[in-house]
């Protein structure tokens, strides 16, 4: 058996933060958990009249909770596409949500300057090329050239399910530069999304490395200061 580790949630609380920030009592803390997992459902499956996403390009969702609102932070590769008309998209946005939880909700939306180095954004393009019948290494290929291109370190994607069309589901996995999964300081971006073709689902996973993390974005850099001194190293006598 592998032992596979989300590269998110490994680094998650050392490296980097959460995606919901808030505190709640035992009673409430349950319920306010499935009201986040709706709100990104939500945000992430609404579809248009033809089946498009009505809000594509959405790398992440971040929530903040006060007593008062629920604040959520949408990361766009096309926040002009979200913001819509006159921010008729976002009212609209804002209205079906406070009426789905019943609490007022604030959106802000954070835009992200390179979507080639955003692992869910690559996921989810090539999951995109797929259900339109493109040949599965060719667009494996492209988006790795596109990834390296735009000055990632390294890039893994793997695709499993009946590609080609293949009547038994497989794994094909293709690999450029380096992908130190077990390095914390190593900045490892993860996407996973499902392609829907006439066979079926298949599975995207798309491991992006953007380099290393510098001591400023570290969570815990501010402990360093109070760290205590290190003692020299004792010798042993023979």
């Amino acid at each position: 058996m592998g032992q596979k580790v989300n590269p998110i949630g490994f680094r998650t609380g050392v490296m980097i933060g959460w995606k919901s920030r808030w505190y709640a009592s035992k009673q409430e803390f349950a319920e306010l958990l499935v009201e986040d997992h709706k709100i990104r459902n939500f945000i992430k499956r609404r579809k248009e009249k033809f089946g498009k996403p009505m809000y594509p390009a959405v790398a992440k969702v971040e929530i903040e909770r006060t007593r008062d609102e629920v604040k959520v932070i949408l990361y766009s590769a096309r926040p002009g596409v979200l913001i819509g008309r006159k921010g008729e998209r976002v009212e609209e946005l804002q209205k079906e949500l406070q009426e789905k939880t019943g609490r007022r909700i604030n959106i802000k939306i954070e835009e992200v300057n390179r979507p080639e180095i955003v692992a869910q954004l690559v996921a989810e393009d090539i999951a995109e090329q797929l259900s339109k019948r493109s040949g599965f290494r060719r667009t494996m290929k492209r988006a790795m050239e596109q990834t390296m291109e735009a000055g990632a370190k390294g890039i893994k994607i793997q695709l499993a399910g009946r590609l080609g069309g293949s009547e038994m589901a497989r794994r094909e996995k293709q690999i450029s530069g380096s992908i130190p999964l077990s390095t914390l300081r190593a900045k490892i971006d993860y996407g996973f999304t499902e392609a829907k073709i006439a066979q079926g689902h298949i599975g995207v996973q798309v491991w992006i490395n953007q380099g290393m993390y510098s001591e400023e974005d570290v969570d815990g850099a501010d402990a360093k200061t109070s760290q205590a001194p290190k003692k020299p190293k004792r010798t042993y006598k023979r």
